[in-house]
């Protein structure tokens, strides 16, 4: 790591940050370019829809940084932003900052800010960071020259997004939930639902009404560059009075003021809304539990002005039984009466957790408007109705607090899900109104008293905890339903050429799972062992820094006539920006997929052992005597303290392509085409994975780790907590002894992609559930066709030597590979074959071969 003014003790003050502000303080040109980078640590990152239209970005970062002595929000410049949207620039990492200006908003008085324009490199912490305990006790840089605002620099937005989605309630604008006020209400003159098509149709005003919410939607935010919204946001709720159900739809401001207090089951007195023709291109809960009619023509709006809404919560305590208001409905259904239940039929359940993924997000296929992802994650939940468990995919609920704590070994209801059929399959999904509690939110929710979920609680008092704990499971790459069965058509499934899968890895941001599949044929299978044997100190050196690059930043051809003899430094690979389009020699191109930023074209190493793992202390598992009510709200065990933190690169390792090839991974067996050797040297575009990610492998959930584990399976958070991000965690895999890393030759022999396949070889792995297991010869074709291998009589899996040994199968045979992307972040690209068609065995749309 270059030494920059930030590693250098100043005289004055000691601090970096005043040298540089002073430097800058002292130009004619408002923008300073440092001969030496300055070395920061990020502790804040925040994201707002960009004022600008039209733009270029849809949104703006301000990123707080600090050099141990001050703090300082500033403005990421918008050709930086994709650092963020590939989670290259990270809370808790180090930023090297080569160039910043001083911005004057010239339509306001006294109100800059300081701009970052350039980024060197983003580095781990320099161990001078690693003292910090308490970010909030850094005292905040504040002159008469740099404005500092709780909100965004550029005043125009009021508000700043969740860093990674736009559906979740973020920061203290949105008021938190408090139990209602005792309150005096009239209800003499109200009205009912059913009377208000009568107020719609003249020009009365309609009276108040009293209503209890009995189901709400997860926020819609539908701002857009340029828009004078102060506050675009928009819920939905469903409310019902004793003549019926109707909408009604919170608008703007009221959404931050009131969203966190209309909780399923409150009741609402509500004056002054407005009566609007009902919006009919939208989801609706099912609600067919309840005896009531639903009014579908009109809804009531909730606005912050013309009028100005006036909205009361009644406290549950005074709510008379007069008033003859509807209990929430609930359709709760045992996982052994899910399959005989109709595709897209809505229904609540409670379930033990006993696996849970990795939160992954898709892109939102809107057409207008910014970019806009969801955040989804893959929960398995059992009921003791069946051995089988809910394979739920829960999307974000606007529930931050429960959707990022949901872990194994706790008590999760999920309301209105839909169930899925595809095939074989069977999974429930999310909907716009469905609502999440887990253990410690289920006290006196209306649902405690169904009769399945007092059914569930006395199941749950015959387990044993150190029998359920075995069966849990964290993390991993999961994808559900599997591929349709070789027979299908692939009419779902649109084929990339594998020339294009560049773009589309360059496209990917961070942890979006993109599926798609590529037509070819099989070059190449590598057979590697898992977990990776450590290697010898010497090995590890290189392996740190080894990767090959086109290009240098500036633009610069390398000399070596091919990708394979050229070699790049730790520190010109983190220089190199994320948005720079590295070309190569044109007689060959590879791009590493394994640690690679995307938008650039090079080749380097994954590690080949994690460097933060530790061990720590395994769980010594009690048996606790559960009671009735109390049995949803039992504590869970806290995370032991690891003080193990990642070290700062400090030093530049310079190697030869010979070192290149000593540091690569090596395959425990190996198989290639006869073509291949012949066509290798003319692939002009190899997209390269390194060695399989951690990430990528299931691994056994330990309560002793719960904090740690959360912290790695959520997305990428928004601020720096140091004693979170500093603890680390033995990686237990389930049930993996080894993958195969399959390249995949386009059609023309123009390019080619290696992809990864992990087979299933254990029911403890949480890819096997809701899989029917299909058995067959044990071949390679067969076992990367139905992704598993099959139990020998003796009860072992076959050696990786048997199942090469049927590879040249493989031979000049034409196939279809699904493909699972994910980009997990600081550079490593997770690509995984998750199925293998013969295309001889693919059916058209016509149902001919």
């Amino acid at each position: 790591m270059m030494e920059g003014p930030s590693d250098r003790s100043d005289s004055g003050s000691g601090s970096a940050l005043q040298a540089v502000f002073e430097q800058l303080r002292s130009t004619h040109t408002l923008s300073l370019t440092l001969t030496e980078p300055l070395c920061l640590a990020v502790i804040a990152l925040d994201r707002y829809l960009s004022a600008q239209h039209p733009a270029a970005e849809s949104y703006s970062y301000d990123l707080t940084v600090t050099d141990g002595r001050w703090r300082i929000k500033c403005q990421l410049a918008d050709s930086l932003s994709r650092w963020v949207k590939t989670c290259s620039l990270r809370c808790g990492a180090g930023v090297l900052v080569s160039q910043l200006s001083m911005v004057h908003d010239e339509t306001r008085l006294s109100h800059s800010y300081i701009r970052i324009d350039s980024i060197h490199s983003v580095v781990d912490l320099p161990e001078r960071f690693l003292s910090v305990q308490d970010v909030g006790s850094i005292p905040e840089w504040c002159q008469d020259h740099v404005t500092q605002s709780d909100g965004p620099l550029q005043l125009s937005r009021k508000y700043y997004l969740p860093l990674w989605i736009n559906d979740d309630p973020y920061e203290s604008v949105w008021v938190p939930y408090s139990p209602p006020p005792d309150v005096v209400i009239d209800v003499s003159r109200i009205t009912l639902l059913a009377d208000l098509d009568a107020f719609f149709h003249s020009s009365r005003r309609p009276l108040p009404l009293l209503v209890r919410i009995l189901h709400r939607s997860r926020i819609r935010y539908y701002g857009k560059p340029g828009q004078n919204i102060d506050f675009p946001f928009q819920v939905y709720c469903e409310v019902a009075d004793q003549s019926g159900v109707m909408s009604m739809v919170v608008w703007n401001d009221l959404c931050p003021e009131w969203f966190n207090r209309l909780t399923v089951g409150s009741v609402l007195y509500l004056q002054q809304y407005s009566l609007k023709h009902s919006y009919q291109n939208r989801s609706r809960p099912q609600i067919r539990t309840l005896s009531l009619m639903t009014f579908h023509s009109i809804e009531i709006s909730l606005n912050p002005r013309s009028p100005a809404s006036v909205v009361t919560v009644i406290p549950p305590k005074s709510v008379q039984p007069q008033w003859d208001l509807p209990d929430v409905p609930y359709n709760f259904a045992t996982r052994s009466e899910v399959d005989s239940m109709n595709n897209n039929q809505a229904c609540d359940i409670i379930g033990l957790v006993t696996y849970v993924g990795r939160v992954e997000r898709i892109r939102s296929k809107e057409k207008t408007g910014p970019e806009k992802f969801w955040a989804y994650r893959w929960v398995h939940a059992v009921d003791g109705t069946t051995d089988t468990p809910f394979i739920l995919e829960i999307f974000s609920s606007s529930q931050p607090e429960i959707f990022n704590n949901i872990c194994p070994m706790t008590y999760l209801v999920c309301t209105q899900m839909r169930v899925c059929k595809t095939g074989c399959s069977v999974y429930l999904t999310s909907s716009t109104e469905t609502q999440l509690f887990i253990t410690g939110c289920h006290k006196k929710q209306p649902y405690v008293n169904e009769p399945k979920v007092k059914a569930f609680i006395q199941w749950t008092k015959t387990l044993k905890d150190s029998v359920m704990l075995r069966r849990t499971s964290v993390g991993g790459h999961y994808c559900y339903p599997p591929a349709p069965p070789t027979n299908s058509n692939m009419t779902n499934e649109p084929i990339t050429a594998v020339a294009d899968l560049k773009g589309e890895l360059q496209s990917l941001q961070y942890r979006e799972h993109r599926r798609l599949a590529v037509q070819g044929y099989v070059a190449a299978v590598q057979y590697h062992a898992w977990p990776p044997q450590p290697e010898t100190p010497h090995s590890e050196q290189q392996q740190e820094g080894v990767s090959v690059r086109g290009v240098s930043d500036t633009g610069a051809a390398a000399s070596s006539s091919t990708v394979d003899e050229m070699t790049l430094t730790q520190r010109e690979m983190d220089s190199t920006s994320p948005d720079s389009d590295i070309t190569v020699s044109p007689k060959r191109r590879r791009v590493q997929t394994g640690s690679i930023g995307v938008h650039r074209q090079y080749l380097t190493r994954s590690k080949m052992q994690s460097n933060r793992q530790v061990g720590v202390s395994s769980h010594e598992e009690e048996e606790e005597e559960r009671q009735d009510e109390g049995e949803l709200e039992s504590e869970e065990s806290e995370v032991e303290d690891a003080s193990v933190r990642r070290p700062a690169v400090e030093k530049e390792i310079d190697h030869t392509s010979q070192d290149v090839q000593q540091a690569a991974s090596h395959p425990t067996a190996l198989w290639e085409s006869r073509v291949w050797p012949l066509v290798k040297q003319q692939v002009t575009d190899h997209i390269c994975c390194g060695r399989l990610d951690h990430e990528s492998i299931p691994e056994k959930f330990h309560f002793d780790d719960r904090e740690v584990l959360l912290h790695h399976l959520n997305l990428s958070p928004a601020r720096w907590t140091p004693d979170l991000t500093s603890q680390t965690h033995t990686h237990t895999p389930v049930a993996c002894t080894g993958y195969f890393t399959l390249t995949i030759l386009g059609l023309n022999q123009r390019a080619a992609v290696d992809v990864q396949f992990v087979p299933v070889i254990s029911p403890d792995d949480p890819r096997a559930a809701g899989v029917p297991h299909t058995q067959h010869d044990n071949s390679l074709l067969s076992c990367i066709s139905t992704g598993q291998l099959c139990v020998q009589p003796d009860g072992s899996c076959p050696a990786p030597e048997s199942l090469m040994c049927s590879a040249p199968q493989l031979e000049s045979e034409r196939v279809v590979c699904i493909v699972d992307l994910c980009l997990l972040g600081e550079r490593r690209v997770e690509t995984i074959c998750s199925k293998l068609y013969r295309t001889a065995d693919i059916c058209q749309p016509d149902g001919t071969p």
